[in-house]
This record gives structure tokens, C-alpha cells and sequence, in this order.
């Protein structure tokens, strides 16, 4: 175990692709190279807010190791360690559809990579760490309020079970930061922060489009080449026919990411291809949310609220669309298109494959029979909106439900429906509103459901073991992020931390902190941070 100044650091991505020649940190466009070197700036007065020990362990660093002040300087952009060689990465994106040229780091620096171990290899960036040359007309800095959900959702989410990026800090750094939240003409100064991004790479899907945009062919093959020895070296050496099976590999894990995120009701917010991880990690939290009442036509994202693009139910179809421009920057590695359309098959496969899966686990089935499960499926649709229903909760409380109770398939009166559906009045956002006709068609399907259950053969407690171990109980809910950052902005760590505590045992009943797993209350309906948020932060 060492201190953040004694890992073993490497600079691949430095040393080995093609940098800016220009180190001067002013705006512009940068061509032909994959990086450019900056230096984070400095703040006034970094505190630490909190951190993640299971990061901390990940890198190797002692238990100990982020009480000390050099550490936290370090993760503020204050200190430079011996062997590390900052930089900001070049990238471009289809942003909400359309190409938006060049992007690239605006406000992240990626201080080194750390190896701990043989095999093993993980960026450490800093989000917020002060202006690039891809800045833009921004800033590069980060307010407290998304540093604060980037650091707790990066770590919810991992204990989840979703792939994702990592965070080991999140750091305060005494200076205000305007922006304009609403952006209705009102900027205001916010609290500053820093959070400290890990993941094996953070290299994306617009990192290839821009290259192959401009035509920069010979920078696209070394990049892509270095990303295959780097991260994918089970697929070989590079060459037309491996660049098309790790096009395939990418499918697959964007697939696995996206089944995860249906799965605990996460809404990413802003897909755009410079959001999308080529290793299938959820990447970049901005304007991401948690389904509260299930709507598959929510988005988190105000700048989304008219078209919705990137609503809850769309994810899976623009993840593929996404996978499309990516094989499009990839075609001059390969010559022609046929081998990476045939390659970008493997994405509805494993999408489909992982959605049977997912739903089997989510209701507790030891496996998925289309012909009946399909229709099972959609009726669950259904009757999670005939009432605003949280589906949080209604699983965990599906699960409490005894397959016994569908003996009352002949008798619908409407005591048994009320006796069917009373389990899962925490569910409901008004339970004193649930007439008999609503409840009659919950009733409906959950006697189909517990017919379905009951062929199974599994006990009530092995039923829902398995469904305990898919549906969390406890997930990143829009307003405990700001009952966390209200605290946080008033100096008061203590809830990031609780919550950070909270989340590392996401299926776990956890006495004492059952609060944690309320619905939404009436008055974060609304609310900003609660409800939509914007790209502002």
C-alpha cells in the first residue's frame, strides 16, 4: 500500500500517440494529435469532501493515504507528482444527433495511469481541474452540485453491478464558480469542486470520429491500434479482420452496459457518441436521473425535454445508433463496410440475449420462455403505469408475494384484489387513489405473474433471494443527491458520506436506513436537481 506519489505510473497515451506540438493552454482547434499537454490550475483552499476506499484499494494506495494534505493538493490540480504528464484528450461527437466537430477535454486532465499490478491500468483524471485547449468558451471548472452526483453515482452505480467508470475523491477547492443553472439569463457564483475520475481509459467513441472526420487516417489507425494492444490484447495484433472483432467486442459490451442500466432504472441523459465509453463503461454523469414513477418517456435532461431523445425507453436503440457512427469512423481500417456492419449484429444479439436474462432475474424466474414471458413482460409495462408507481419499490415488494396467492385465480372479487395488490401499496405515489378498477387490473396481472412463478418450483424465500439480488432497494434517487449536496454546499460532508456508506450495499435491507429507501417526496416532485437538470455544471 503506498502513498498517491509512490504508484507505479506509466503515460501510454502520451508516449505513444501522436501530441499536440502546440503547449500553449489557449482555445483552438487542435489537429492531428491525440492529446494536449496542460497543466491543471491551481485553486484557492482544496478540502477534501470524501472518498472512495474501495478506489483507494483498487490503486493500492494505503488506507491512510488521502488524510494527507500533498494527496488532497494533488487532487485539486495543486501538485504534480514525479511521473506524471497531464494532458487533455482530443475528441469529437454527434451531439443529439447532429456532428458537432471537435469537443475533446474542456475541463478534464488526465494526470497519468496508475499500474498497480500486472495487467492492470487505470487513468487517473481530474474533472473540473481548470481551462484546456478544448474548453471552448467554458471555463474548465466544475460546481460542487454535479461534482457531487458524478462521485456518489460513479460509485452507486458499481455496486450496482452496472459497468462504470470509478471515482476515488471528491474535492472541494475554496473559489465560487458562475453559472447560469437554468439558463434563463440568471447566472449565479457556485461552490467549486474536483472529482478524481478512474477507469481504465477514458477514450470514447467521438475520440475515433474526429480523426476519421478530417481525414487524419494515419492518427486514427495509431490510436485505434494503441487501444487494442492496450485494452483489448486478447483480440490479437490489429489489422482489418481484428479491428472488426473488437467493433463486435464494443457491441457487445455497450449492450451489457445499457441491459444494466434498464435494469435499475438509470437514464443517462445525454448520449451523445462523445459520452459513449469504448470499453461499454457509463461515462461523463451530467444530467443523468433515476426513475422515480415509471415512465419510459422520462429524461432527465431539460435540454432533451422537447424531443426526448434520450428518454428512459429510447436508450437501447440509441446505443446501436451511436455503435453506427462509430463503425462509420472506423470504415477507412478496414476498407469496406461489410465486415463492421456484420460486426455491429452482435448488438441487438447480446442486447436481446441480456434484456430475457435481466427480466428473468427481475421476476425471479429460473428462466425465460418467450413464447409466454414475452406477454408476461408486457403486462408488467402496463401495470407499472396504471398508477404512478415507483419501480423501486414494487420489486422488492413483488417479491414479498407468496406464489400461494394465485389459488385466487377464480375468485376476483374485489377483497381478493385488495388483499393481491395491499403488498405493494408503498409502491404507489397515492395509494388512497388506487380505485377497484385500477386495482383490478394490477390484481390481473400479478395472478398471471404468480401462476407463471409457480411452475418454477422454487420456494417463496429462494424466489426472492433471486429477485432481492436484481432489484436494488437502495439506488442514487434524484433528491437524496440533493439533500447531499445542500449539505455538502454548506460545508457539511456528513451525508455524501452516509449516502456513499448506503449505496455500497444496494440489495442489502440495511436496518435503520430504510429512509434511504423512501420514494420521492412531494415536495422534490419539481425541484430542481430533482426532478430535470440541466448540461450546466
Amino acid at each position: 500500500m503506498a502513498s498517491l506519489f509512490e504508484l507505479p505510473l506509466d503515460n501510454s497515451f502520451v508516449r505513444e500517440l501522436p501530441g499536440d506540438p502546440i503547449e500553449e493552454n489557449r482555445r483552438r482547434q487542435v489537429r492531428g494529435a491525440c492529446w494536449s499537454k496542460v497543466a491543471p490550475t491551481p485553486v484557492a483552499a482544496p478540502a477534501l469532501v470524501a472518498h472512495s476506499r474501495e478506489v483507494a484499494a483498487l490503486l493500492g494506495l494505503a488506507p491512510d493515504a488521502l488524510e494527507d494534505p500533498d494527496v488532497v493538493a494533488a487532487l485539486a490540480g495543486n501538485r504534480v507528482g514525479d511521473g506524471m504528464a497531464p494532458y487533455a484528450a482530443c475528441y469529437g461527437g454527434h451531439q443529439f444527433g447532429n456532428w458537432a466537430g471537435q469537443l475533446g477535454d474542456g475541463r478534464a486532465i488526465t494526470l497519468a495511469e496508475a499500474v498497480p499490478r500486472a495487467g492492470e491500468r487505470y487513468e487517473l483524471q481530474l474533472k473540473g481541474a481548470g481551462p484546456t485547449p478544448y474548453s471552448r468558451t467554458a471555463d474548465g471548472r466544475a460546481v460542487l452540485r454535479s461534482s457531487v452526483r458524478e462521485f456518489l453515482c460513479s460509485e452507486a452505480m458499481h455496486h450496482l453491478g452496472v459497468p462504470t467508470t470509478r471515482a476515488l475523491s471528491l474535492v472541494t477547492t475554496g473559489e465560487r464558480v458562475v453559472r447560469d443553472m437554468f439558463y434563463d439569463g440568471h447566472p449565479a457564483p457556485e461552490p467549486g469542486a474536483i472529482v478524481c475520475r478512474v477507469a481504465p481509459t477514458f477514450v470514447r467513441f467521438g475520440n475515433f470520429e474526429i480523426f476519421a472526420a478530417r481525414g487524419e487516417h494515419d492518427v486514427l489507425t495509431r490510436l485505434a491500434d494503441w487501444t487494442i494492444r492496450t485494452h483489448f490484447p486478447e483480440l490479437g495484433e490489429p489489422g482489418p479482420e481484428v479491428y472488426a472483432r473488437w467493433l463486435e467486442e464494443i457491441a457487445r459490451r455497450t449492450a451489457r452496459m445499457v441491459v444494466g442500466w434498464m435494469r435499475v432504472g438509470f437514464v443517462h441523459g445525454v448520449m451523445n457518441t462523445d459520452n459513449m465509453s469504448i470499453l461499454g463503461l457509463t461515462i461523463d454523469y451530467g444530467p443523468y436521473g433515476w426513475l422515480e414513477d415509471y415512465d419510459p418517456d422520462w429524461t432527465p435532461n431539460t435540454t432533451d425535454a422537447q424531443g426526448r431523445r434520450y428518454r428512459y425507453g429510447h436508450q437501447p436503440r440509441v446505443a446501436f445508433w451511436n455503435l453506427v457512427r462509430l463503425a462509420n469512423a472506423l470504415v477507412p481500417l478496414v476498407g469496406e463496410p461489410g465486415p463492421l456492419e456484420a460486426a455491429l449484429d452482435a448488438y441487438p444479439d447480446a442486447l436481446a440475449r441480456g434484456q430475457r436474462e435481466m427480466f428473468a432475474q427481475k421476476l425471479g424466474l429460473t428462466e425465460w420462455r418467450p413464447d409466454e414471458d414475452d406477454a408476461l413482460a408486457e403486462g408488467l409495462f402496463e401495470t407499472l403505469r396504471v398508477v404512478e408507481t415507483d419501480m423501486t419499490i414494487f420489486y422488492r415488494k413483488l417479491a414479498t408475494l407468496p406464489v400461494a396467492l394465485a389459488d385466487t385465480t377464480a375468485d376476483t372479487t374485489d377483497t381478493t384484489d385488495e388483499r393481491l395488490v395491499a403488498p405493494l401499496a408503498d409502491a404507489f405515489y397515492a395509494p388512497d387513489a388506487v380505485g377497484a378498477g385500477e386495482r383490478a387490473r394490477i390484481a390481473g396481472w400479478l395472478r398471471r405473474y404468480l401462476a407463471r412463478a409457480r411452475q418454477d418450483g422454487l420456494t417463496d424465500a429462494a424466489r426472492r433471494a433471486r429477485m432481492d439480488a436484481a432489484n436494488p432497494k437502495y439506488v442514487l434517487r434524484n433528491y437524496l443527491a440533493q439533500l447531499a449536496i445542500d449539505a455538502a454546499a454548506e460545508g457539511d460532508p456528513s451525508v455524501v458520506r452516509e449516502l456513499l456508506d448506503v449505496l455500497r450495499d444496494p440489495y442489502g435491507e440495511q436496518p435503520g436506513k430504510e429512509r434511504y429507501a423512501e420514494k420521492r417526496p412531494e415536495w422534490a416532485r419539481h425541484r430542481a436537481g430533482c426532478s430535470m437538470l440541466s448540461c450546466s455544471s
